[in-house]
């Protein structure tokens, strides 16, 4: 009995987080441009949840691909309920975000304005990490939000805080130790001083996705003069709600981390659309349950294409197919040629010499007067 219930504590277990893990995707439409069905007429697509796959070949189509042969019916059918069907009206730049520690934002601020006008569709994350299937490297664009943030200086953290509407107050006693304060939609400012460190880690995550998302613009611009532009995908995660919820003397500053997170994305996404000039769409995944350091739901695959190497060892063989293809035909032309030269010329000479009597054998049978 014993051995039943160690077996039976571990599956239940399994189920449970199995079950609780789930997490919320929204996509977010342009402002000038309809890439997404309406809220409206979609209210099937909110009812059902996606999967991660799912939600992988809905970036590829928003990027202008093919979704992968993978795809199963009920995939299809989902997509269908999210994108417009006009194929040829995509896109072709995704701003993905994949936020850990936040279940679902509208439950912290119900009333933002980015969040509350997106499609939201519940994903189903209890399966592995799903793959955006690209076709090429030369196709696509693909701008990591995960780079390190490196040396910065106090001049950089008030231009961040002047970009969000708030402000820098440096510490005279340290560098790099005063406090940052951003103001909410709701009218209540978020303090975040950069002596403790909880707050500094959240601080500086969030200033380390828009130096990332700045130098993504920048790259965006470089990409704009080129003659084939290429299609954009913008990824990354963010963890700084983390530290934020690890730390249990927080009181209740977690919350207000969430909001300012939230503001500050809206920020981001105001700012990739006049930059993109409303040619871009957001997907952001949230997960409720943090995620372990550089672990993240979504990777890119790009769909193998065969190596240089490879193509000229086809080439090659390919050309001594076609050199061995012409010499046989070339000889069979010229021995057929050859035969009928021959046949001519005897028929022609026994033509010539034939006798001038009469053949005994044509006219064996013919009666003469």
């Amino acid at each position: 009995m014993k051995i039943f219930y160690l077996f039976l504590i571990p599956s239940l277990l399994f189920s449970f987080f199995r079950a609780e893990s789930t997490g919320y995707v929204f996509f977010i439409d342009s402002s000038t441009h309809q890439f997404l069905r309406t809220q409206s007429s979609n209210d099937v697509a909110q009812s059902k949840s996606m999967l991660l796959p799912e939600v992988a070949a809905a970036v590829s189509v928003l990027l202008g691909f093919a979704p992968p042969v993978t795809l199963s019916a009920a995939g299809s059918s989902k997509l269908n309920e999210v994108l417009v069907p006009n194929p040829f009206d995509r896109p072709c730049a995704v701003f993905m975000l994949e936020v850990s520690g936040v279940d679902d934002p509208l439950v912290v601020d119900p009333k933002n304005a980015l969040f509350s006008k997106a499609l939201k569709s519940g994903v189903d994350l209890g399966s592995s990490k799903a793959d955006i299937q690209l076709p090429d490297e030369e196709q696509v664009s693909v701008i990591s939000l995960d780079k390190p943030l490196g040396d910065y200086t106090e001049e950089e953290m008030n231009d961040f805080a002047s970009w969000l509407g708030g402000s820098y107050v440096t510490d005279a006693t340290k560098t790099l130790h005063g406090v940052l304060t951003i103001p909410l939609a709701n009218g209540d400012n978020v303090n975040l001083h950069m002596s403790k460190l909880v707050h500094r880690e959240f601080a500086l995550k969030l200033f380390a996705l828009s130096h990332n998302i700045r130098k993504a613009m920048e790259i965006h611009e470089d990409l704009s003069l080129t003659l084939h532009r290429p299609a954009e995908l913008i990824m990354g995660s963010f963890d700084g709600i983390k530290a934020l919820q690890e730390q249990h003397d927080s009181d209740g500053f977690d919350k207000q981390g969430m909001r300012l997170l939230l503001a500050t994305l809206s920020k981001i996404f105001d700012s990739l659309q006049t930059a993109y000039e409303g040619q871009i769409v957001g997907v952001i995944v949230f997960n409720g349950v943090p995620q372990p350091e550089s672990k993240t739901l979504m990777n890119v695959m790009f769909t193998s294409r065969p190596s240089p190497r490879w193509l000229a060892e086809t080439k090659s063989s390919l050309n001594t197919t076609l050199v061995a293809q012409l010499l046989v035909r070339r000889t069979l032309a010229w021995v057929t040629g050859v035969v009928l030269l021959i046949a001519t010329l005897l028929g022609v000479y026994f033509l010539l010499n034939m006798p001038l009597t009469r053949d005994t054998l044509l006219y064996s049978n013919v009666k003469l007067d």
